[in-house]
């Protein structure tokens, strides 16, 4: 992880996406982060990641719900598979 200043991000700016290949680096401003650059893989991996979190936990919301139970043939039936 690095931390470059916004200016030193503005000046070095293919620096900055050099060292994104490798590590994230925070932009900061006044002393607090602003951005982050990240690699368009490690990008892509954070949104596979975070798509998958909110999968489990809406199955995991699902399973909580209640209400009666459909037998299998009931539903192939209802969809017409049977």
């Amino acid at each position: 992880m690095s931390i470059v200043s916004v200016a030193d991000a503005r000046n070095h700016l293919s620096d900055v996406i050099a060292r994104s290949q490798s590590e994230a680096v925070f932009i900061e401003r006044r002393g607090q982060r602003a951005a982050v650059v990240v690699s368009p893989e490690q990008y892509e991996r954070m949104i596979e990641a975070l798509e998958d979190a909110e999968d489990v936990a809406s199955f995991d919301e699902a399973m909580q719900e209640e209400g009666p139970n459909v037998p299998w043939a009931q539903v192939k039936a209802d969809l017409g598979w049977a």
